[in-house]
């Protein structure tokens, strides 16, 4: 059971975290230019806050707005996406880290204020507006890498790389029943295992038996596909697929140059370096990683096999047991996906395959839709507006924080998205 004593140590390392990513950041770095993929990063700090104080301390201390007349600035389904940028409508930096911080020693106060003697519902609001801040956090690194700004400050140099384990091959796993998903509305999801509505309410899964790689695809395997002629090859591209070509008209992954003939690079952040070949393939569509697959003579999972993989028939909340490690992980922008894919074997699951957490949001087949039973929880746009027409991805980045991510985390991209930590597993037959 998480404690008030646990909730702010989670609150004040994000906070720390969220400003080590805004505050080296100048002011023309800040006024960022329009991109369809990411925010605004002074909007995003503005938006974080917002959510503290319109589902914690609004809903519990019945206050008045702290900024009024921004709450349709702030609340992202209010305020179009475009519309973040406007100078006239966002407000200056001052401004929104005076608001940023003062909302934030609120929540302070009030976890000081209630002690061991918590209330249920006020953990749960608080547990969730520290996950959605974690959320924009990931949102902030990815938006550093898009926008070609330094690496974060978390991130450590090439010299503390974790060793590799030479893994590889394929995980045989059995068929039978498998649980998938969180308990609704117990006692430990206010407290313990926290989880969002779209992974509730748990239910059982029969699987046939399948096998699944056990490492994430290294560069140096994607490459091979590229040097293939994999981009310029419609049999390797579904329908879909073939329609993302003529749009988008790639012939690598994102972040991809070939310098001279036969050396490829990768831009990570600023700097353009030697691709390296064993660190695993980022920023992948949903439609690249398909061809992939096809073209390697495998498929990309269902989500109740990735699950299944990652927890194994007793269910467990990680790959490695029922506590989060960060030790077993690529997570919270430390090595930002530079570790080999056969690297933490301390964070295999019971089937034997690694880095399920961290390092790659992982690509699934399933369409982004509710569980049967599904109920709708305090924030009726964390997952409905994504219902139907996104695909299912699992297991975060190595952007995501350690304090969001879980076997049961579910995520929701379109499949023509390759901007973001749009990472995956290729999965063998």
């Amino acid at each position: 059971m998480r404690t008030t004593a646990d909730l702010r140590r989670e609150l004040d390392y994000t906070d720390r975290r969220t400003l080590a990513l805004l505050e080296d950041l100048d002011d023309a770095q800040l006024d960022v230019p329009y991109h369809r993929g990411i925010n605004p990063p002074l909007w995003e700090l503005g938006h974080s806050a917002f959510f503290y104080e319109y589902f914690l301390l609004r809903e519990l201390g019945r206050a008045a707005p702290r900024m009024p007349g921004y709450d349709e600035i702030w609340d992202s389904f209010e305020i179009q996406h475009r519309n973040r940028w406007q100078k006239e409508v966002v407000p200056d930096k001052q401004t929104t880290f005076d608001y940023y911080h003062k909302v934030l020693d609120e929540t302070r106060s009030r976890l000081e204020a209630s002690g061991d003697q918590f209330d249920p519902q006020e953990h749960y609001l608080c547990q969730y507006c520290i996950a959605h801040q974690n959320m924009h956090l990931e949102s902030l690194i990815w938006a550093r890498q898009t926008l070609g700004y330094p690496a974060p400050s978390s991130m450590k140099n090439a010299s503390h790389l974790p060793a590799r384990s030479g893994i590889e091959g394929d995980a045989l796993v059995p068929g039978g029943s498998y649980p998938i998903g969180m308990p609704a509305d117990t006692s430990e999801s206010a407290t313990g295992n926290f989880s969002f509505d779209n992974e509730r309410p748990g239910f059982q899964v029969e699987l046939e038996p399948f096998a699944i790689s056990m490492t994430l695809v290294s560069n140096r395997k994607f490459l091979a596909f590229v040097e293939d002629g994999g981009y310029q090859s419609p049999e390797h591209w579904s329908y879909g697929g073939r329609w993302w070509l003529m749009e988008e008209g790639p012939s690598h992954p994102l972040y991809w140059r070939e310098k001279k003939r036969d050396r490829w690079q990768l831009r990570r952040f600023d700097q353009w370096i030697d691709l390296p070949l064993e660190a695993p393939v980022l920023h992948v569509s949903f439609w690249e990683a398909e061809a992939f697959c096809n073209w390697a003579g495998c498929r990309l999972p269902t989500e109740y096999e990735w699950e299944a993989a990652a927890r194994g028939k007793k269910g467990t909340i990680f790959p490695w047991g029922e506590t989060m490690d960060g030790t077993r992980v690529d997570m919270n922008g430390e090595h930002m996906g530079a570790v080999a894919v056969d690297a933490f074997p301390a964070g295999a699951s019971t089937a034997g395959c690694l880095q399920m957490i961290g390092t790659a949001w992982e690509w699934t087949t399933n369409q982004y839709l509710p569980y049967p039973g599904f109920v709708v929880d305090m924030y009726p746009y964390m997952s409905t507006l994504q219902f139907g027409d996104h695909k299912t991805t699992k297991g975060g980045s190595c952007a995501t924080s350690s304090c969001l991510i879980r076997n049961t985390y579910r995520q929701a991209y379109l499949r023509a998205i390759g901007w973001l930590g749009r990472e995956w597993a290729c999965r063998a037959e």
